[in-house]
Formats: structure tokens, sequence, C-alpha cells
């Protein structure tokens, strides 16, 4: 059974598949690889997907939607004549079309696929994405996202040594990931994007210039003149972007854009597109020199403004032999296939991050008697390499304390209500428990969105698990045991496992056999070892204990051993 790979997106959605050698895009019924994200029911109660539901935007703007992917995973619900659906159900419409298309065109039964996701979306709209595919008959096997799919497109994984950009403008998200490629391991070393900046924010700033430029009022305007004027505006980034002027016509009001004025109406996005790839470039310590590759994906980075802007910023050209509409689709069919073992792909290893922070609601002490209360404490910090394992101790703040609450939050703010709560865990304590009473607190999470907390109580050794699944469902309670099991392994604290602790033995070794400088020169390196140790960042780790491996067999070889 063929494994597809499909990317939903804003705007448009397409399916492809691995074909002996490579990726193959699947058209549908009408030909064309893009099917749009737009869903619609006639007056006959049918559901209309994609090309024809587009059409009908214009003119039935009551009984189409469109662009619901951005609200994935909140309350918002669209009507379509008498009928209330959420952005998941909507989804669940586009991918079982998608699904339909490819069983047509493969001439057999699809149920398994690899989707891919926006880099920056948070656990809720990724279980959205996982309940829509379920709604049209898929198991998820993998959700993949979009800037390492395209990398995957673009063969990165083939090349060596080498640090690329992503950056993907679709129709309604933002993302910026930077990738590593070394030693057949294709790492994503900082992700940052932005859910609601895309493509159609450069059409409503079209649509607003219009307005403010004819003296119309958006609110006085009807339902299908609203539509006809955003099918206009849409028109018009494509044409200016293309022919240099673009024409809207609504009552008898007539407006031209001109390249230069899209550049300048467009200029506050262009700011807003800055701030995702400086965080990136900070939060992976790197400079827009060390980047030596750049990626542009999505519908919206076909515009020239788009292309001059990264071109100017990071000061490369950036690659887009690949339609940026198809990247995506491509590369989540390349790793498909490699879900499936194809002998005809090279096995490498794909790393991910941890896209947001992930802790607890604490309080903070301000004086001997005062404490300020929901206090975000972070345990695994956003672009932290999965899978990850990491603890942390917390005190209880007064004597005779029964219980604690563990609620467990995922953002960036240092603010719990500023963030998404994932779940909730309460411990019954000892009687008689004291003040400042220890709670050790572990978080563990792996590639398929699996976060496990385990809340040990030191004074009695008790125990408290909580799991909190990204992709409920996608495992059964076997896969989910086995996952527990190879999570295990990472409990080990770095400081415990037996390449460190021998790492350190064979400098200790040679510290003893050594003098004056020499002993000096050791205990620093074993210093910084141990540093990178506590810090419980396996990237550090791995680059200090190379760094001690290389400065030890240097002073063995000199003879100091």
């Amino acid at each position: 059974m063929t494994t597809l790979g499909i990317d939903l997106g804003t705007s448009n959605s397409l399916v492809a598949y691995w074909n002996e050698d490579k990726a193959v895009l699947i058209p549908n019924v009408f030909g064309d690889v893009l099917t749009p994200s737009v869903v619609g029911i006639d007056d006959n109660g049918e559901f209309l997907i994609g090309k024809i539901a587009k059409e009908r935007l214009t003119t039935h703007p009551d009984k189409t939607a469109a662009v619901f992917k951005r609200f994935m995973g909140t309350e918002k619900n669209y009507y379509l004549g008498e009928h209330r659906f959420s952005a998941t159900d909507l989804s669940s419409f586009v991918l079982k079309a998608l699904k339909e298309d490819a069983e047509k065109f493969l001439g057999e039964t699809c149920t398994e696929a690899v989707i891919s996701v926006p880099a920056y979306f948070n656990n809720t709209q990724r279980k959205a994405t996982v309940d829509a595919a379920f709604l049209a008959g898929l198991k998820v096997e993998r959700l993949i996202s979009e800037p390492t799919a395209a990398a995957i497109a673009y063969g990165i994984h083939e090349q060596n040594d080498t640090t690329i950009m992503v950056i993907d403008i679709g129709g309604g998200t933002f993302d910026v990931s930077i990738l590593e490629m070394f030693d057949g391991v294709m790492q994503v070393i900082a992700i940052a994007g932005n859910n609601y900046l895309g493509g159609e924010d450069f059409t409503t700033v079209i649509i607003e210039t219009f307005l403010n430029a004819t003296g119309l009022k958006k609110e006085r305007l009807t339902t299908k003149d609203f539509a006809s004027l955003y099918r206009q505006a849409e028109d018009a980034k494509q044409v200016v972007s293309e022919n240099g002027v673009g024409k809207i016509v609504l009552a008898e009001n007539e407006f031209t854009l001109t390249v230069d004025q899209f550049e300048q109406i467009s200029q506050p996005l262009i700011l807003k597109l800055r701030e995702p790839i400086i965080q990136a470039l900070k939060d992976a310590q790197l400079k827009p020199a060390d980047i030596e590759q750049i990626v542009l994906i999505g519908g919206a980075t076909k515009m020239p403004i788009i292309k001059s802007f990264a071109s100017k910023f990071l000061g490369k050209i950036p690659f887009m032999h690949i339609n940026p509409d198809e990247t995506v689709g491509l590369g989540a069919a390349v790793q498909a296939a490699l879900k499936e073992r194809h002998e005809s792909l090279e096995e490498f290893i794909l790393t991910d991050v941890c896209a947001h922070t992930l802790g607890v609601d604490s309080v903070r002490q301000i004086s001997n008697s005062k404490y300020q209360e929901g206090v975000f404490t972070p345990i695994i910090e956003r672009n932290t390499t999965i899978p990850v394992s990491q603890m942390k101790e917390f005190y209880t703040i007064y004597d005779n304390q029964n219980t604690v609450k563990l609620s467990v939050y995922q953002g960036e703010s240092s603010n719990v209500k500023d963030n998404l709560k994932l779940g909730e865990l309460e411990i019954k304590l000892p009687p008689n428990t004291n003040k400042d009473a220890k709670i050790e607190t572990r978080f563990t999470y792996d590639k398929n969105g699996l976060l496990e907390i385990l809340v040990k109580i030191v004074s009695t050794g008790e125990v408290k698990q909580l799991i909190i699944q990204k992709n409920p469902g996608v495992l059964s309670d076997s896969e989910l045991k086995g996952q527990l099991e190879k999570l295990s392994d990472l409990k080990i604290h770095p400081r415990d496992r037996s390449e460190n602790r021998l790492l350190l033995a064979r400098a200790d070794r040679i510290y003893q056999t050594s003098l004056g400088e020499t002993r000096q020169y050791i205990e620093f390196l074993m210093l910084e070892f141990q540093k990178a140790i506590e810090s419980q960042n396996e990237k550090s780790i791995q680059i200090q204990s190379k760094n001690l491996k290389e400065k030890l067999a240097d002073l063995e070889g000199l003879g100091w051993d």
C-alpha cells in the first residue's frame, strides 16, 4: 500500500507519492496538481472541493469557505448555508478529496500519509491536523514540518557539511527554519515564524489601499461585492508581480496598482518578515554570513518583493528552481518513501526541534512571606533537539502542604496565562510534609509529539506520570508502550552515561600524570565538558565531547600520557 505525501496548504493543497526513483505529483480530476483549499456547498446540499468551490467564492460567498488553515485548533466556526463547520472539518474535506484523487490515479486504496505542517504550529494545531486526517480516512504516519520537507525536496540530505535557511511563506503562515547537514544527519537547529502572516495579508493591504483610494466603505459593500473585490485584489497581486501593473474595477470605481505602490504598501509586512528570521539566527547563534544556502517556498515567495527582500537581508540569491507551490508536497513524498524504506533512497537521519518551550506553572518567592503566582518555568526550551529528556527540581512553599498541582504549558511568555495549557497533574503529598520538600519533575519529549511528565516526591520515592500526545490516536496502546520504553533510555542524566563517564575518566587519568600548565589546561577542558553535561543540551554535549577527545588525543600524542 502506497504511503502518500500531502501538503495541506492555506491556499492550495497537493498529494504526491514515490514512484521507483522519484517523487511524483498526483493530478486531481481536472488534471491539476494543485487543489485549492476551498470548500463549498451547492443548492442541493452537495459538497464542492477545490477548483469549483473557488469559482463560487465570488458568486456564493455565504456557502463557501477558504483560508481556514489559519484557524486550525481554534473554536472558530464557518457557516456554509445552514451547516456549521470547524477548520478541522473543512480540512478533512480537502484531505478526503486528495485521498480520492490518489486512489483513482494509483488504482489502490490509500490509508496512510505523511502530512506537512508549518514548523511553527503548536501542539493544538498539529493535533487538529491529525484529527482532520482521521476524519478523511487517513492514518498519519508522520507530521513533517514544511521547511524540512522542502529541504528534502531540494536534495539537501544528499549534501554534506552545509547550513541552509528555508523561508516558507504560504497563503496564511510564515516559517523560517535553519538546518544543518553533516555526516548523514539532517538536523533542524532553529525555527521561528508567524502563523498569522502570509500571502493573504498582501491581498488585504491591496484591498485597504483600494478602499482608501476610492472612498468606499467595506461595511457598505454587499457580500458579493466584497468577494469580487477580494478576487480582483488576488489577481492584481499576481499581475503586478508579473507585468508591473494591476487593475481593480468595482461599482464604477477603477484603481490601478503599480509595482512601486505595491512595494510601498507592503513595507509593514516586509518588516514583519524580519523578526522571525532574526529570532531563528539568534537561537541558532549564527549570523547571516553563516547561512550557505537559502530556499524560498510557498506561493507568496513568487512575489519579486519577497525574493528581493531575502537577497538583500541575507546577502545571497535564494534557490527557487523547484516550483514553490510544489516543493513541500514533493518532500513529503520523499519522507513517505523513507518510511517505507525504498531501496532507491539512501537512508539519512532526520532530527527535529521542539518548536515551543515546554514548562510548568510555578510560584516565585519575592520576599520571606510573599509569592508571585502564575510564573512560567521552562523545562525544555524552544529549538531543543528532540528526542530529549530534562529534569528540574521544585520545592513546596509551606509546612504541611498536602498537594502539588502541576500544570503543563507551552509558549514563550513568562506569564502562564499567555501560554497554551497542555495538561495538569495533581500530586498528593504525605502528611506532615515540611516546607522546601523536594519534587523532581522530568519532561521527556519525542519526535512524534509524545510528552511524558514524571513527578517524583523525593521523600517517599513515589512517582506520578502524565502523558500528553500531540497526535492522539496515531499510536496504539502497544505502540505507546513501546515508545515509552524507548524514551526510558533518555531519562539517564548525561553525566551518568557510560561514554561520558569514560571520557571524564580518561581525562582524569591524563590529568594525574601531568603537571603545571598542562594539568590546568586539562582541568579547564574537563570543566567545560561538565558544564555541557549539566546543561543537558545534547548538541553542546556533542560539541564539547568532540573537543575534549581531540585535545586529549593531542596531549597523548605529545607523550603526556
